[in-house]
């Protein structure tokens, strides 16, 4: 199993190489992505909180109620 996670292929196949770093790099990728996301999505969540929609909302500026 060790050997699995380490990347060893059990031989030197150029086919099986090559898939193994294929692999590795979209893994990479993907992790690379996930943070991004969780990046954006963060701002995004600190942006919508309760305290700043209430501090956008100008109560002087209200409108009058529908009659």
């Amino acid at each position: 199993m060790a050997k699995a996670l380490l990347g060893y292929v059990g031989g030197s196949d150029p086919r099986l190489l090559a898939e193994m770093r294929r692999l590795q790099q979209r893994v990479h990728d993907l992790e690379s992505e996930l943070v991004r996301i969780q990046a954006e999505n963060d701002a995004l969540t600190a942006a919508a909180s309760p305290d700043r929609i209430m501090e956008s909302i100008d109560a002087n500026q209200a409108e009058p109620a529908l009659t």
